[in-house]
């Protein structure tokens, strides 16, 4: 399940939204100030592609400063499409756990640093 739960993520959302991390941790990694911001985008981007299976496990407390700016700078865009991407796919009853995929990355985007992806067990 796990895996055409993936395929067809990728399909419907996961390459868009990988490319856009992408770019974006591309563009910010070109300045040094901004290597930190890029590095949070990739891995972002690694979820995005595949996130079944995969959990976010956020901790605000190892970098508070660096997650408010993130989320006045960046975040909160990449959130309001998440949580609109989960909207249209709630609607339906297939689209439920795309939904819960989109929200698990709304969350994500909102505050990155501190941030650490865990494999869930089969």
């Amino acid at each position: 399940m796990r895996v055409l739960g993936n395929i067809l993520w990728f399909l419907l959302v996961g390459l868009v939204s990988w490319i856009s991390w992408a770019i974006l941790g591309v563009v910010l990694c070109v300045t040094i100030i901004g290597i930190p911001a890029g590095l949070q985008c990739f891995k972002i981007a690694s979820l995005s592609a595949f996130p079944f299976g995969n959990d976010a496990e956020i901790n605000f407390e190892e970098h508070p400063i660096m997650n408010i700016l993130w989320v006045i700078f960046f975040g909160w865009e990449f959130a309001i499409s998440y949580l609109l991407s989960a909207l249209i796919f709630a609607i339906t009853i297939i689209g439920i756990p795309f939904a819960a995929q989109c929200l698990k990355l709304a969350k994500l985007s909102l505050l990155p640093f501190g941030a650490n992806i865990i494999s869930l067990p089969e």
